[in-house]
């Protein structure tokens, strides 16, 4: 009689064990495959992960300019081509740009520089556009995928561009990159340039955000010009 006992009690602890070992654990697959999927959904350790932007927040702050383009000749009028003579208005526009955003400084240079007489200078300009040439540089930016933006400075010639401007746009991609255009000119304004400059760099990003001011007030547009590289930086970065 006490071994059957002791049976009974022995079968009745086994079928006790089997049940809490299966009921309260059950919970614990689903659990892991929800976490999985949360983690998955987030992005982190996963193929899905978005890849780092481009560039690493370096500024550039290229420019033509004819002081830098041209070789001054000796009976050079400083009143009839004042912008020639260094620094040239697009010159002084670029450096406080420079000095103001910290940025790298390139000036967009010919292998074969332009005339320093004003009306020689147009003519020529005015060849160039009509045959639209893209006349020969020193050199490409180096390093151009470290820079995210890019500020573009350049006089109005000839109702448009000086086509030096638009060989460097299309030797150096700016596609995908902040573009903001400063610009010196006369009674023309803008005129086309901005078109222009669209058309050579279409997948840039160029801004309507403009600085451009008259010729004769170039040499005294530091303070305008820093307040507009300044508001830039600071709602961009």
């Amino acid at each position: 009689m006490k071994r059957k006992v002791i049976t009974m009690l022995c079968v009745c602890a086994v079928l006790f064990a089997v049940g809490c070992s299966s009921a309260p654990n059950a919970p614990a697959t689903g659990n892991s495959r929800e976490n999985a999927e949360t983690a998955d959904a987030s992005g982190n350790d996963t193929e899905g992960s978005p890849a780092a932007p481009a560039g690493n927040g370096k500024i550039l702050v290229a420019y033509f300019s004819w002081a830098d383009n041209a070789v001054p000749d000796d009976d050079v009028d400083a009143v009839s081509s004042p912008s020639v003579i260094p620094p040239g208005n697009v010159q002084q526009l670029a450096g406080w740009v420079q000095e103001e955003t910290g940025g790298d400084l390139f000036t967009i240079r010919v292998t074969d520089p332009y005339p320093s007489d004003w009306d020689e200078c147009l003519e020529r300009a005015n060849e160039e556009r009509s045959e639209n040439a893209r006349p020969e540089l020193e050199e490409r930016v180096e390093n151009l995928d470290e820079y995210d933006t890019v500020f573009v400075g350049y006089p109005n010639w000839w109702y448009g561009v000086p086509m030096p401007l638009l060989t460097f746009l299309e030797e150096n991609d700016l596609s995908g990159k902040q573009v903001f255009l400063f610009c010196s000119h006369g009674t023309g304004g803008l005129a086309q340039s901005v078109e222009l400059i669209t058309e050579a760099a279409p997948d840039a990003v160029i801004s309507d955000n403009i600085f451009d001011c008259y010729e004769e007030d170039a040499s005294s547009s530091q303070e305008e010009i820093c307040s507009w590289a300044e508001d830039i930086i600071s709602g961009n970065m």
